[in-house]
């Protein structure tokens, strides 16, 4: 992928970072009532910021990825509120930031096996997966460092096991959900890119 289409690519991405951030996500469900069919929708608790993370490394691949999560991670620090809990650089110190940065490593590992193939949905799913478990475990490894240490500032009594099951057990079963609309996303996009 040429340089040019790389940087297109990661300021795609990190607008669709910005933009999934703030919208939570959902699933639409068939819904019989009075007579008539609808659609229902159940929120599934979590934002498809992931899944733009996931989605640039699956359609711009590994470098793409990478920057727009960088330059996602890096204006946010700046001061700019575009993390879940605002912005600026004493987000540091949130339990949070660890997820944060897992993004970088996670973009770039579901961009480069998204792209080691042809795509098939399978493989994509793969990917993404694997993009999905380094977030989480970039995150708890920050967490087991920064907790015992003081590192992390407003815990509100919060315990290390509370902090990992609300940051990433709870998490989990919504940004599957995510993933799996992001893999069918990619697989039909890359199929309409010719790529």
């Amino acid at each position: 992928m040429s340089l040019i289409n790389e940087l297109l690519w990661a300021t795609f991405g990190l607008f669709l970072t910005i933009g999934g951030t703030f919208l939570g996500a959902v699933l639409a469900l068939p819904h019989f009532h009075s007579g008539s069919w609808g659609l229902q929708t159940h929120s599934l608790n979590v934002s498809y910021q992931i899944g733009a993370v996931l989605l640039v490394g699956c359609l711009g691949g590994r470098n793409a990825g990478a920057l727009a999560q960088t330059a996602y991670i890096l204006l946010g620090l700046t001061g700019l509120n575009i993390f879940n809990q605002g912005g600026g650089m004493e987000y540091i110190h949130k339990p949070s930031f660890g997820y944060l940065l897992g993004f970088i490593p996670a973009a770039w590992i579901c961009g480069h096996l998204a792209f080691r193939h042809l795509p098939k949905i399978e493989s994509l799913a793969f990917s993404c997966l694997c993009g999905l478990g380094c977030i989480h475990l970039v995150g708890v490894l920050f967490l087991l460092v920064a907790y015992p240490s003081g590192w992390l500032k407003d815990l509100a009594g919060a315990s290390l096991l509370d902090l990992v099951t609300r940051l990433s057990l709870i998490q989990i079963p919504g940004q599957l959900a995510v993933m799996c609309a992001v893999t069918v996303v990619a697989f039909t996009l890359r199929q309409m890119m010719f790529y």
